[in-house]
């Protein structure tokens, strides 16, 4: 007992200094979701007709959606490194620069759900990342929240209140759950909580009504290793919500999961986006998960564009959008 609550204490200490890593738990808010949307007219057009692929899905909320989520100019460029020097053949580690993104531009409106697809490398997890604050971009910004109402330029945060607006604004969902094996499934959801120093009786009746929420209940006191891993990946889903974020970021949430069960968690995540109004951005290969979302952007070679009419021949590499 000493020893996991000494955990709780070291990740709680690591949150308020901003330096805990990128796999730790991006901490989501307790500000409730939903409620009225605060208008403030269309997202930024300029650029030219390919670029616009950032304007969220008219259908979802009209021409006066309010804009969650909006990215200017974003670049994310890896630069060059020099090589160690040996000789014999052997790689010596030198690379030329990487570029994976240049001059992004796109918004998501409040209450859509957007998916990203791409071949492995082009730069989706890179881009999630940075809507995360969990890494900073080489240009451009984030911008996360709707305008004149707590809005968050990400550019502008030292460590600490980058930690400090995963901990209020985001959750995040990763590939593979990371759940703490020395903590409960009930103690796992209620460790975003803990971790900033809320009371463990509320944290854990929060937990609780998580754990419903994703059909857990009777799991509430078996360990990560006891679970299946559909079951590990739903804990990690009420995690990331249990304090109620603006912002969802999933990045392939189904990729370690069979085909069944990957639909079936897929489904929970579009179930609780709607029943709780969240703005969810994901990451997949999966096109067929992908057009169940509002909209599709594509990441490839360095630009995002809008997949119109995607199908499943996308995942073989058919590109089925009109340029």
């Amino acid at each position: 007992m000493r020893l996991r609550w000494g955990i709780i204490r070291v990740m709680r200490a690591r949150w308020q200094s901003g330096e805990e890593s990128q796999k730790q738990i991006p901490f989501g808010n307790d500000k409730q979701m939903g409620g009225p949307d605060k208008r403030m007219g269309e997202p930024d057009k300029r650029g030219d007709p390919d670029k616009r692929m950032g304007e969220p899905d008219k259908q979802m909320g009209g021409p006066d959606m309010a804009v969650m989520l909006r990215a200017e100019g974003l670049t994310k460029i890896y630069p060059a490194v020099a090589g160690s020097g040996r000789v014999g053949g052997e790689d010596d580690g030198a690379r030329g620069e990487v570029v994976l993104f240049r001059g992004l531009d796109f918004a998501v409106g409040a209450g859509e759900m957007v998916a990203i697809v791409g071949e492995s490398g082009s730069g989706k997890s890179s881009l999630l990342h940075l809507l995360a604050a969990l890494d900073r971009p080489t240009a451009g910004d984030v911008w996360v929240g709707e305008a004149g109402a707590g809005e968050v330029r990400l550019g502008g945060l030292n460590a600490r209140q980058a930690a400090e607006f995963r901990n209020r604004d985001v959750g995040y969902v990763w590939q593979f759950h990371y759940l703490l094996p020395e903590f409960t499934a009930l103690e796992n959801v209620a460790m975003p909580l803990l971790a900033r120093g809320e009371r463990r009786g509320p944290a854990l009746e929060k937990a609780r009504v998580w754990l419903g929420e994703v059909g857990l209940a009777a799991r509430a006191g078996h360990r990560s290793g006891e679970l299946s891993g559909g079951e590990q990946q739903r804990v990690s889903l009420a995690r990331a919500l249990v304090t109620r974020p603006k912002l969802l970021l999933a990045d392939e949430p189904t990729g370690d999961l069979d085909g069944k069960t990957a639909g079936a968690v897929f489904g929970l995540i579009q179930q609780l986006h709607g029943e709780h109004r969240l703005t969810s951005v994901l990451v997949t290969h999966n096109m067929e998960f992908a057009v169940r979302c509002g909209r599709v952007l594509r990441l490839r070679d360095g630009a995002l564009r809008a997949v119109l009419g995607a199908s499943r021949e996308d995942e073989t590499g058919t590109d089925s959008r009109p340029e």
